[in-house]
């Protein structure tokens, strides 16, 4: 096995265990004749201690070089344990470590703030970074959210197709050429609006797809150019407060559940007329 735990479980609850980790070097730090190395994944980090004949064999490892550890799980002193990390009361205590992917040199500091067409250059690197990891997960966890909430609520969710016919919306369509019609091309959705009609009338009452949407326009604030995800849901003989409660009750609970750290400024959300939102929130240009 390449690993019997990830760097971010280990405790005192371990102390005595014979371990097997892999991931990154964040650090490789030699000290005369002895070194200590942060390995990371996407759990956390643990600090390895390497023997002097470990580190005579083993030499200055590069950052970012993929290893794999196998040690012994050992307590830190009261007065070195680290706070601040998850598996801050242990070390492990290498007794073999393997080099399975040796690091060249970093074009990037991962702990440093670069430009953004250096980051996504090195995306592979770029995503290695804690908050890139935070952003994925809490990603992941809405995702989840909205799919278990809205499935209590008797959705389902359909994925519609993304090769299809050109539709008049408020973009660009992208075209792909057909192969198997010579001169011919699909179109890539703008959002999935006939196929959500068709499951309408086709006694699909409750429906959801988060769904890819395709358009040629320039970037905004709030999407990225080219495509972006969006949430698409459809009932079938609802009044006005039917979807406005499920979208309420959604965003609420979501909120509470995958970031905690947020509060409201006002529950219930205040409604408010059309006239009223027109008149204050319209975009009049600049």
């Amino acid at each position: 096995m390449h690993r019997t735990h990830t760097c971010g479980e280990l405790n005192k609850a371990h102390v005595g265990k014979t371990v097997t980790l892999a991931g990154w070097v964040e650090t490789h730090r030699i000290q005369g004749r002895i070194s200590f190395i942060l390995l990371r994944d996407r759990y956390g980090t643990t600090q390895i201690f390497v023997s002097p004949q470990l580190t005579k064999e083993l030499g200055e490892i590069r950052r970012e070089s993929c290893i794999k550890v196998e040690g012994e799980v050992k307590a830190r002193p009261e007065n070195q344990i680290k706070k601040e990390m998850k598996t801050g009361e242990i070390e492990v205590s290498a007794t073999n470590i393997k080099i399975l992917t040796a690091a060249e040199p970093l074009p990037l500091e991962l702990n440093e703030s670069t430009t953004e067409d250096t980051r996504l250059k090195y995306r592979y690197l770029d995503l290695r970074r804690p908050e890139m990891v935070h952003n994925m997960e809490k990603r992941h966890q809405g995702l989840m959210f909205i799919r278990n909430y809205l499935t209590k609520l008797n959705f389902l969710e359909i994925t519609t197709p993304i090769l299809t016919k050109s539709t008049p919306e408020g973009a660009r369509d992208y075209l792909v050429p057909s192969r198997v019609h010579p001169g011919k091309f699909y179109a890539l959705p703008q959002a999935p609006q006939q196929y959500k009609q068709l499951l309408m009338v086709a006694g699909m009452d409750k429906y959801f797809q988060i769904a890819p949407c395709f358009r040629d326009e320039d970037a905004r604030k709030d999407r990225a150019p080219g495509e972006f995800y969006q949430l698409d849901f459809e009932m079938s003989f609802p009044e006005q407060n039917d979807i406005l409660t499920i979208i309420e009750g959604m965003i609420i609970e979501m909120v509470k559940e995958v970031f905690p750290e947020k509060h409201f400024t006002k529950l219930p959300f205040p409604r408010i007329k059309h006239e009223e939102a027109m008149s204050k929130y319209q975009y009049r240009g600049s």
